[in-house]
Parts: structure tokens; C-alpha cells; sequence
């Protein structure tokens, strides 16, 4: 696979698409009780640079020892610190799925690590990347409880967890103590512009935390990070969330037999996003859906060329890509 620097869904150099199906937020919109939060923070002074209260609320959510949280920028921030601690450590290989999220490999590749990729043995890695829902196919991993049970560091991407719409976690509790949590709830608040991030440790990770902690910068996230983390704990966002997952619901049973009329062929998938191999190539319409306002995330960079991954928007979107989809087809055959 082709390593593509910067190559994400969302805003480009012409602005933010008016139907934007690349990213994978919450299109119910942003959660009013977030959005209260940040109008209400205090700008004017640095957060705790230990964030002892924002650890304390993370951890008691979870219910896990505060020590055990870990503050990070971003998630992309926390993929490559940890992928320099277990470099720094003396790990030489790095296993990742199929297909999954370029910053893994880009990470690995940084530090001069190894890259095996499925259906390769992971035995012998001593960085494992796991992710479910699975992006960018937002499905089960199925060897999942394997790599938990391996010797190296075993990171789960949770940042889909919060939006499934299907199906059901593969670990349960006692399992995923065993691995590196990594949770962004920003995708499920509506917020993706707030860049704010947080890992559960292992029960036994202390090396591993402490090489973490001297590799973080000084206050990874700032005073409108702490907001929306500390907001996503509470019962007024988690209400909202499941409210909105009723309605991302219906929208993707619509939007699915949409692209079905288009003669796709989607994919199955337990999140508020699913890939589907379009009938003709996107790239091809590409610039015309954009100039239409359109926007969908070609799939050739997780190794699935020929499909696109659609996040869940709403019918009036919908529409909207179908119209744009069936002018620029035409056009193209012309």
C-alpha cells in the first residue's frame, strides 16, 4: 500500500464540503450540552497540566484507577507517542489489520519499526493495532481476543465504540484490561474540530506509562479539550448520544438503499459509516462531485481501491450525492 502524508476526510484547501460523507462525526450535529461547555470555558488560563479532575471524572466513567488514564492530544498524537515508546523500548516489528487507519503505519515507519500486515502471523510484534468497529469497514474483529492475549502492546481504536448502531463489543471487561484503550470522543460529540484524546493503560503497563509520560508534550490538550472530554462523562451527553443513534439509524437504512439504487455494492458495517464499491471508479468523479459540494473518502489508501467509505448523513445529503452522482456519471460517459 502507498503511504499518502495528510490524506484524511473533511475540510481540503477549498473549505468544507456542503455534503461531506468523508468524515465519520456525528451528523445529528454537535451535542448542545458540549456546546454549552465550550461557550462557558475560561480561555484565560492553562488547564491542571496534570488534569487530576478530568482523570479522576475519565476514570471513574470507566470505572478503572486514575493513574491508569492517559491524556493525549489527538488520537493520531497518541498513535505515534506510543509508537515511539515501544521503539524506545526496543520493539522492532509493528503488526496492524488488513485494512486500517494510515496513521498506524506512518507512525511505525517514523520510528523504523517493522510493518507486518494481516493476513501475516502477528506473533513476534511488539506493537499490535487493533480497531472496533473496524475502520474503515466498521465491523467485528474477529481474532480480536487473540491479540489480547499476546505479549506485546496491544492497542484498541475505540473511537467508533461510541457510534455503533449494530452488533456488539468482542471483549468484555476482564479482556480489555489486558490492552491499550484509545477513546476520541469528539466523532461521537459532533465536534471533531476539538482535538482531544484519552487512553485506558493496561493493568500492568507501568514502564510503558511512565516512557509516555516523559515523551507528552506539556498540556497535550488545552482548556476546550478538557471541556469536551469531561462533558462526554456525563448523563446529558451519554442521553443525547443514544438518542442521536436511534436517528443515525433510519438515516442509514436509507442511505444504504440509496446507494443500492445506484447499482453499489455496500458493505456490511456496524457503525454510523460503511464502504460500498461504486459502479464507476470515484476519482474519477471527483472533482465534478466537489464542484456539486460533495465529498466521499476513497478507500484506495486503507487498500480497498474501487470503494468509497460514506459516513451516515442526513436524507436531504442524501439526495443531494444521488443527483450530483447520476449528473457527473453521465457526464463521464459522454
Amino acid at each position: 500500500m502507498t503511504l499518502t502524508h495528510g490524506l484524511h476526510g473533511g475540510p481540503d484547501e477549498t473549505g468544507a464540503a456542503l455534503h461531506d460523507f468523508s468524515t465519520n462525526g456525528n451528523a445529528v450535529g454537535a451535542c448542545p450540552a458540549a456546546v454549552a461547555a465550550l461557550h462557558a470555558v475560561d480561555a484565560a488560563h492553562y488547564p491542571d497540566p496534570r488534569y487530576t479532575s478530568l482523570r479522576e471524572r475519565l476514570a471513574a466513567f470507566h470505572g478503572v484507577a486514575g493513574e491508569r488514564i492517559v491524556i493525549a492530544a489527538s488520537a493520531s498524537e497518541f498513535i505515534h507517542r506510543i509508537s515511539a515508546a515501544v521503539a524506545q523500548s526496543g520493539g522492532r516489528q509493528v503488526w496492524l489489520p488488513a485494512h486500517s487507519y494510515g496513521d498506524y503505519e506512518r507512525a511505525a515507519l517514523a520510528w523504523g519499526l517493522q510493518v507486518h500486515r494481516a493476513p501475516e502471523p502477528h506473533d513476534g510484534a511488539a506493537l499490535h493495532w487493533r480497531c472496533e468497529p473496524s475502520s474503515p469497514l466498521g465491523q467485528a474483529q474477529a481474532d480480536l481476543a487473540l491479540h489480547a492475549q499476546s505479549s506485546g502492546t496491544c492497542v484498541l481504536d475505540m473511537a467508533y465504540e461510541p457510534l455503533r448502531l449494530e452488533g456488539r463489543a468482542s471483549l468484555d471487561a476482564a479482556q480489555r484490561n489486558r490492552v491499550w484503550q484509545l477513546w476520541t470522543p469528539n466523532k461521537a460529540m459532533g465536534l471533531t474540530g476539538i482535538r482531544a484524546a484519552y487512553a485506558i493503560a493496561p493493568d500492568d503497563a507501568a514502564p510503558l506509562m511512565q516512557r509516555l509520560e516523559r515523551l507528552a508534550p506539556s498540556w497535550p490538550i488545552g482548556t476546550h479539550g478538557v471541556a469536551l472530554l469531561e462533558t462526554w462523562t456525563g448523563d446529558e451527553a451519554q442521553a443525547w448520544l443514544a438518542q442521536s443513534l436511534h436517528t443515525l439509524r433510519t438515516w442509514k437504512a436509507q442511505q444504504r438503499a440509496l446507494c443500492e439504487s445506484l447499482n453499489w455494492q455496500c458493505l456490511p458495517s456496524d457503525t454510523n459509516f460503511f464502504c460500498a464499491r461504486t459502479d464507476t471508479p470515484y476519482p474519477r468523479l471527483a472533482a465534478a462531485l466537489r464542484a456539486d459540494g460533495i465529498k466521499l473518502r476513497d478507500c484506495a489508501s486503507f487498500g480497498l481501491p474501487g470503494h468509497v467509505r460514506l459516513g451516515v448523513l442526513p436524507p436531504q445529503s442524501q439526495q443531494a450525492l444521488k443527483q450530483a452522482w447520476t449528473r457527473a456519471a453521465a457526464c463521464a460517459e459522454d
